[in-house]
């Protein structure tokens, strides 16, 4: 009796422990990874939870990670996220070029990569991007401070994002066509960075990266608010008295538009002020609102998310997904998605993003 009793026992501890190991690996399987660049900035953190209302009432399952600013960690999670069975990967790369090794291992393992946001470059283990029409934001931020040019020989300050960010390029290689005319016709001129002097009568970079990055070198903020703010600073101290005044500002994002912005309004010789803006961020809408950033351009990362989403669910129900464009990445022709964007300024702030329920006019003052 008693070694049936300790063989029914064993038997009934082997099977509930095969039951748990089961119940493990069941709930391990994930459908859609999703690799986003940092928890340190807003804009991710937002979409991490967007991303997971998308795939309410599916039968899917999802995984964030967020990479921290590290390409190693970036690869760590893509590895991570492989080994738990994901299907479809969306990836918006910490370094363009660096991501490529992440996203051929996902290739490896058969599974298909979302570019997200920004565009994993030189490698053709891209099978989809989705996108804001990241040259059509550079052109917005451009057309705004040529709107509100105060006359001939208006100072411009030009800033860019992270020269390891392919959009950086994009938003500048925009900013550039509306900007060059103004700056050759004498509308505006160059303040800050003497290699947009010397092509100052090149109307197109677009075909020509080793001249987009000779600019975008001098003048990058690595997407960095500190960095912004140093380089501003330094930028003031150096310039000339006719190169303050009423001056025009091209700043990349919101973080840098803020610190750049702080910068100039503390110079008392500088007396007025346009400074660009993307993203949205609610700190920079606070800021549009108390007259401190001239704009920003909105995209609206519900939007980009639910066509993100909607590309990874198509692909899961063994469809091909809806795509409105393509874009180079140096290595293949990158199937893309692009949504569209806003200028946002203190004329249109309640209606674009208060009566559109994508803020609650509660989180401002002033408004």
């Amino acid at each position: 009796m008693k070694k049936g009793f300790k063989a029914v026992a064993l038997l009934v501890v082997i099977m509930l422990f095969a039951a748990v190991v089961a119940a493990c690996g069941k709930s391990e399987k994930v459908s859609v990874g999703i690799v986003l660049p940092t928890k340190d900035e807003p804009r991710w953190v937002q979409d991490e939870q967007r991303f997971k209302d998308a795939l309410k009432g599916t039968d899917y399952t999802t995984e964030i990670l967020f990479s921290q600013g590290s390409s190693a960690k970036e690869k760590e999670n893509v590895e991570t996220l492989i080994n738990k069975g994901i299907q479809v990967l969306i990836i918006c790369p910490q370094d363009g070029d660096a991501a490529a090794a992440a996203v051929e291992s996902a290739k490896k393992a058969g599974v298909k990569v979302i570019s997200y946001d920004r565009l994993i470059t030189k490698t053709d283990a891209v099978d989809y991007y989705v996108t804001f029409d990241s040259v059509a934001v550079g052109a917005a931020q451009a057309q705004y401070l040529v709107d509100h040019a105060k006359g001939g020989g208006e100072p411009l300050y030009l800033y860019a994002g992270a020269a390891s960010d392919n959009n950086a390029f994009l938003f500048f290689q925009g900013a550039w066509s509306v900007l060059q005319p103004k700056i050759a016709d004498g509308t505006f001129k160059i303040a800050n960075s003497s290699e947009a002097e010397a092509l100052k009568d090149t109307a197109d970079l677009s075909q020509d990266r080793d001249k987009l990055s000779k600019i975008i070198g001098q003048i990058t903020t690595n997407w960095d608010p500190n960095e912004a703010k140093n380089k501003a600073q330094t930028h003031l101290t150096a310039a000339a008295a006719d190169m303050k005044g009423d001056v025009a500002i091209l700043a990349p994002n919101d973080g840098t538009a803020r610190s750049i912005a702080d910068v100039f309004a503390s110079d008392k010789d500088v007396k007025s002020f346009v400074v660009s803006g993307q993203d949205a961020e609610k700190a920079s809408i606070q800021y549009v609102i108390d007259g401190k950033q001239s704009m920003t351009v909105f995209k609206d990362v519900r939007n980009l998310v639910k066509d993100a989403m909607g590309m990874a669910l198509s692909i899961l129900d063994g469809n091909t997904p809806e795509t409105t464009g393509e874009y180079d990445n140096g290595k293949i022709k990158v199937p893309a998605k692009q949504t569209d964007v806003i200028v946002v300024d203190k004329d249109n702030v309640k209606a674009a993003l208060i009566d559109s329920g994508y803020y609650q006019a509660s989180d401002f003052q002033g408004l």
